[in-house]
């Protein structure tokens, strides 16, 4: 039926109709606010966080560039939606060209995997520096980590690249319109009138690997993580050695929850407003999250910010 409607009503694609969030009229200005703040502040953590970072000598280790990184992709990952999501805010819906929404969509997914392989690297930099404590500076050396983290950033913009190669080859009629508040995979298929069971079958099996695998060896990673930290002898050592985990535990927690829920559920009528929310908290709420998480139970960057503001006091 889909092919035989696009046959009769084959249309050359303009651009798409972004319906937004479905909320009532008179709320809209005030989640406009909500979010726009949300948005600075996740912009102004991590950007501190970079900043931090770069300048300070004494957070030139393993894991703070990893979190530096992290922090970079943040910024540029909560850009690729929140800026749309807000105009459609403002007005009823947002409008986007073809090659708008494709490349929102490739940046969106591209920066995800990214940060779930990322966030791999720094469950392996904490499996070094606790199971191998003696030898973590010659394993974890400057040089491998600028490569670990290319890695990730190189794995994570080569497979969506591909889905991007065959949506374009899809074929839209009617409205075009778009049933999220971004250029999201589930309905910018359902806008299509052409084939696309192999395009999912393809993203199935995508998102399977990238979510799967790195979560797996996450999991692993602090299985000889919490072996090694309950062999310590002093409660002190153990709660040390477990501090320095726990920031990037609750990310992974934040992070991976509202992915598997989203991807590894079948979408249906019913489960919209709950896809919608779980799209809300890991394109809003999580990148937001993280810089809180980190600058909350992390001494070395609270001690970072309070000599950086020591320093300008005194000046």
């Amino acid at each position: 039926m889909a092919s035989t409607e696009c046959s009769r009503n084959v249309t050359q694609v303009d651009e798409f109709l972004l319906v937004g969030l479905h909320i009532l009229p008179e709320l809209k200005s005030y989640l406009f606010l909500i979010f726009l703040i949300i948005y600075l502040l996740t912009l102004a953590g991590n950007i501190l966080i970079v900043v931090t970072v770069s300048t300070s000598v004494r957070l030139h280790s393993p894991m703070f560039l990893f979190l530096g990184s992290f922090s970079f992709l943040e910024i540029w990952y909560s850009t690729s939606t929140t800026p749309s999501m807000l105009s459609g805010l403002l007005t009823e819906g947002s409008t986007i060209c073809f090659a708008g929404c494709l490349m929102q969509f490739y940046f969106f997914v591209s920066l995800l995997t990214s940060e779930c392989f990322l966030l791999t690297v720094m469950a392996y930099d904490r499996y070094i520096a606790i199971c191998f404590p003696l030898h973590y500076k010659t394993l974890m050396e400057h040089q491998l980590c600028l490569k670990l983290v290319a890695g990730a950033c190189v794995g994570g913009f080569t497979p969506p690249f591909v889905t991007v190669i065959l949506l374009s080859r899809l074929q839209f009629s009617g409205e075009k319109v778009i049933d999220h508040f971004f250029c999201e995979f589930a309905p910018l298929l359902k806008a299509a009138c052409s084939e696309t069971s192999y395009i999912e079958v393809y993203v199935f099996i995508m998102s399977f690997v990238i979510l799967s695998i790195p979560f797996l060896l996450i999991i692993l990673s602090y299985v000889y993580i919490m072996s090694a930290i309950l062999k310590i002898p002093s409660a002190t050592g153990r709660h040390k050695a477990f501090s320095t985990c726990s920031s990037h535990l609750a990310v992974v927690s934040t992070y991976f929850g509202p992915l598997i829920a989203i991807y590894a559920t079948p979408t249906t009528a019913s489960s919209r407003n709950l896809s919608t929310f779980l799209s809300l908290l890991y394109t809003v709420a999580t990148p937001l999250l993280n810089p809180i998480i980190y600058t909350l139970r992390n001494t070395e960057i609270k001690d970072a910010w309070r000599k950086a503001l020591h320093r300008m006091s005194f000046l």
